[in-house]
Parts: structure tokens; sequence; C-alpha cells
């Protein structure tokens, strides 16, 4: 069987590489089409996974309608030329959009509700959408669900093993305690609008921690202010989810790492405005603190 994945974000590559792995063993062939988002190339040479780019996509929203465009053609041109059996993505428009025009069928996954426009641009034009059990939104006709979550495929103890030498490689002391924080640059599509944690508080919290003795490491996505760059860790991306098994605590706006967190057994604290099934879902069973805003973090 011949497959296309589109792949979005960089937590897209980790959803799809152990598939990508066990398929290729059985005799499937692959073509991988990515984003130029953050370190999602990176990660995908580091897998020594090839692949296709489609560019960094665009902020605004002509940017995204022009982009939406690009992307289409540039899937479409290897599709045409590659003609694959069957299309994934994790809620890819542009994978629905052309496997529609060439009557392929299109499997979607997904766990992010809020993500409306995305959900909006790939449903119609996909045959079948695979979710969690605890996603909220019904897709009739359409929807498999299944009882776990999508960090598992690469968080299984099948697949992941902490590597010990993380905390020499941070230079991390065997006696302290860690704290990682992890800003977003709010820059998708369903990041309009919303909010996380403002400066001020990302400082105070930062010097709250570290009175109370903490390590602290800061991951983020683009700039940060002076009082806060010079706690960024620099380390290769694939390397943290080794970070996130050996830290004391968790606290950020990216839902996939405070997932990612709770399903290795820290202490992870989820800081954004927007919610889903999957968040509710992990507060339900103790693995994870929500808050819609920061104003309460210190109460």
């Amino acid at each position: 069987m011949k497959i296309l994945i589109d792949i979005g974000h960089p937590a897209h590559v980790h959803y799809f590489r152990n598939f990508i792995s066990l398929m290729q063993e059985k005799g499937h062939e692959f073509l991988i089409v990515a984003r130029d988002k953050e370190v999602t190339h990176t990660l995908l040479k580091k897998y020594e996974i090839n692949y296709y780019s489609r560019g960094r996509g665009a902020a605004s929203l002509i940017g995204k309608i022009i982009y939406t465009i690009s992307a289409d053609l540039i899937i479409l041109k290897l599709a045409r030329n590659w003609q694959p059996d069957i299309f994934l993505s994790f809620g890819s428009p542009y994978a629905a959009h052309i496997s529609k025009l060439l009557r392929k069928p299109h499997i979607a996954f997904t766990d992010t509700e809020h993500a409306k426009l995305g959900i909006l641009a790939f449903a119609p034009f996909t045959e079948t959408i695979v979710t969690p059990d605890c996603f909220y939104k019904n897709f009739p006709a359409k929807q498999i669900r299944f009882k776990s979550y999508f960090e598992l495929c690469y968080l299984s103890p099948k697949y992941f093993k902490p590597d010990p030498s993380i905390r020499n490689m941070l230079n991390i002391k065997d006696s302290s305690k860690v704290v990682l924080f992890r800003f977003i640059s709010w820059g998708a599509s369903h990041d309009i609008g919303q909010k996380g944690i403002p400066n001020d508080v990302k400082i105070k919290l930062v010097k709250l921690f570290e009175k109370k003795g903490y390590q602290v490491l800061i991951s983020a996505e683009g700039l940060m202010s002076s009082e806060l760059e010079s706690y960024r860790i620099k380390i290769s991306p694939e390397k943290i989810h080794d970070v996130l098994s050996t830290i004391d605590v968790f606290i950020g706006e990216s839902g996939t790492m405070a997932t990612e967190a709770a399903i290795l057994g820290t202490p992870s604290i989820y800081v954004n405005s927007l919610d889903a099934g999957v968040f509710q879902d992990e507060v339900k069973y103790g693995l994870l603190y929500s808050f819609r805003s920061s104003t309460n973090l210190f109460n």
C-alpha cells in the first residue's frame, strides 16, 4: 500500500513515526509532506524520515488563504506523480482536499475540539475521523473512538525508554528539584483571541520556584523577555520527553506537552484559555491540573 501522510506540527512526527516504521517493515510505502513549523523538519531528519516541505505557513487570514492554495497545489502535484492509495493526517485540510479531489480515502486523527476552523476545513472531505473517546464533538457516521490518548503512540513503555544521562546534559545535580515551563507562540489558527500566562506572571512564577529551591528550565517558542531568556534549555528537540520524564513539575501553555508530562508521571499544570475533552479526562483521573487563566495559580 502507498500511504501519503501530511504533517503540520512537531507532535505529529511523534504520532506517526512508529506507525511508519512498523508499516515499512511490512512492505508498505510512504510519502511524507511536512510544514516547516518550529522543529518539525529537524525531528523528521533525526528519525531519518524522508519528506517534502510544503512551506512555513502564514499568520494573517489572507496569508492563511494563500497558503492553503499553495499547500494544496504542492500535495496535488506530489500525489498525482506518486499515486497514493490512502491519505493520513492529524486533521490536515490539505490532505483532505487533495484526497477528495483524487477520490482516495482520507483518515484524519484529532483530539482538538477548539480547532474549529481546521475541523471545518478537513471534516467534510474526510471518510474516517479517529478521536479519543473523551473527545466531546461528534462526527456522525465518520467517527471511530478509542480509549486512550494519542501521546501513547510514542510514550508507551513499549516505545519510550528515558535517557538517564539527560540530567547531566542539563547540568542538573542529582539532589535538585526541577521545574520546566513551556511557553507557546500563539500563532496557530485556533490560538486567535486566546491567552495563557502573561509575562509578569511568568517572571513571578520563576522567582517563586527559585525561592522554593527549584532549578528552573524553560522551553519556549520564539523570543522571551530578557528576564526569562537565560533559563531557556538548549537540547536536541527529540530529547524533550527525556526532560519531561526527569523533572519534578511541569507548568505550561502547551496542551500536548502538558499531556506528555502527565502520561510520564510528572505533576503537570496546564494554563490556557482553550480546553478540550482530553484535558477534562486527565483532570478526572488526577493526571493534570487545568486552568483557563493564570489568575488562580497562586491560590
